[in-house]
């Protein structure tokens, strides 16, 4: 089998390391002039620990009030989903 060497086996092969970093510089520069790189504010923002998973449900305006009074009363749903 023939054993096939990347560009990036080449590199580390000839080059020292000062001249493989100054290297990766001029390549990430000339691809940022050609395509113009990652834009500020691109993508996904990041998620936050503190950020809990939120979500709505619609209700009649008679079970919204339902929902506030258990709330604010501090009721055992499971006790109620019991009988």
């Amino acid at each position: 089998m023939n054993n096939f060497k990347t560009n990036d086996d080449l590199i580390k092969e000839l080059l020292s390391l000062d001249e493989q970093k100054e290297l990766q510089e001029e390549i990430e520069k000339e691809v940022k002039s050609i395509r113009g790189g990652a834009r500020i504010g691109a993508g996904r923002k990041k998620k936050d620990s503190d950020n809990i998973l939120q979500f709505q449900v619609r209700v009649s305006k008679r079970e919204k009030e339902f929902l506030k009074y258990a709330r604010a009363h501090n009721l055992n749903y499971d006790d109620l989903m019991q009988g």
